[in-house]
């Protein structure tokens, strides 16, 4: 299986071929394709990261190639991961409607591209942000079951580290997924969350520990409050803002941790390319798998008495074709709330860009 990076040589493309290779996810035989952009800094930078990941892992490495123009990508896995990115410093804004204008004709152009030149079957995995509005493009293109955000998993891990952290125990214990929009829209599913080894009365013992008595009713809140702590704690010293992080409930911190980590001048690279590569490493398992990500649904749920149609996070059936059905039921009231307002952002981003419309309808 051959997986082409769009975005090579940006911060999260650049590791996300670094773990591919080190993780030897990609065999020998596989062909991992570098992709720049002609006439940017990426297109002769893409030939030099060629040179540095063969100098760096010839022993192992896969066929590599380079491409610069959209028409040229070809691959079994897409990787988007090009485009603007929210500024890495303090005080930052990280509006997802700048993100969408600045990055809304870079995705039209590669889905347009891929829709013409090619296999129609090639699986793509969106991080470029906004991740839904990726999602939206190339599904509107290729065909939505072969497009799967990473946001929604990339949340999920967050979530299952922080409630292991709090428990006590390592992260492969805790299952349970995270939804809704990547960001501050992210929807913590606690009613999925199960803990290895312990019975359904010790879990939800545990888990209640670890969550208090608190509901996502005012979880926006929270997050908006918890974001203008810390910018106030950051500003005088920025170890007793990750301090304050770690005092926040196990949801707070899945948020506002990584949100924390951008205002530091650092990025998420590492956590962004372990969440992508996790999924390039599902989809060559050959087997479905259930994992959380962003997704075209057209009905496959209803949320609020109405079928959910349009660009959502949640757990899906991922397999070598693509994702293949939803497993989402037993939800609480508080959830089904966040999800539903997590779709009437996703719509108000998507829908200048896409044959979507804010209202809950399809154009």
């Amino acid at each position: 299986m051959d997986v082409a990076v769009i975005g090579a040589t940006g911060a999260v493309g650049r590791a996300v071929c670094l773990q591919l290779i080190e993780r030897h996810v990609l065999p020998a035989s596989s062909r991992l394709q570098l992709v720049g952009r002609d006439g940017g800094r990426s297109g002769p930078a893409v030939h030099g990261l060629c040179a540095d990941l063969l100098d760096a892992y010839d022993e192992v490495a896969p066929l590599i190639d380079v491409a610069t123009r959209p028409q040229d990508v070809v691959a079994d896995v897409i990787i988007v991961a090009a485009g603007a990115t929210a500024p890495d410093r303090p005080g930052a804004s990280s509006d997802r409607d700048a993100l969408a204008r600045e990055n809304a004709r870079l995705l039209h152009v590669y889905a347009d591209a891929l829709a013409r030149n090619g296999s129609g079957h090639e699986v793509v995995i969106m991080v470029t942000n906004p991740v839904e509005l990726g999602v939206a493009v190339f599904a509107e293109t290729l065909g939505r079951h072969r497009v799967v955000g990473m946001g929604a998993w990339l949340d999920t891990l967050r979530m299952r580290r922080e409630i292991a952290q709090s428990l006590g125990v390592r992260r492969h214990r805790i299952s349970g997924f995270a939804g809704g929009q990547h960001g501050n829209g992210v929807v913590p599913l606690w009613s999925t969350v199960r803990v290895s080894g312990l019975d359904p009365a010790e879990r939800a013992s545990a888990v209640a520990r670890v969550r208090g008595p608190r509901t996502l009713d005012g979880f926006a809140a929270e997050i908006a409050e918890a974001q203008a702590r810390l910018t106030q704690a950051a500003g005088r010293d920025m170890g007793a803002a990750f301090d304050l992080v770690e005092s926040l409930p196990p949801d707070l911190r899945m948020v506002v941790g990584p949100w924390m980590t951008h205002q530091s001048g650092a990025r998420t690279a590492a956590g962004t390319a372990n969440a992508t590569v996790e999924l390039v490493s599902t989809l060559m398992d050959g087997r479905d798998i259930v994992v959380a990500g962003q997704v075209a649904l057209d009905g496959e749920i209803a949320l609020g008495g109405a079928p959910v149609r349009g660009v959502l996070g949640v757990p899906v059936v991922l397999g070598p074709e693509g994702w293949s059905g939803v497993l989402l039921k037993g939800l609480a009231p508080d959830e089904e709330a966040l999800l539903l307002a997590a779709q009437r952002r996703i719509r108000s981003v998507c829908a200048p860009y896409t044959g979507e419309v804010s209202d809950g309808g399809s154009r």
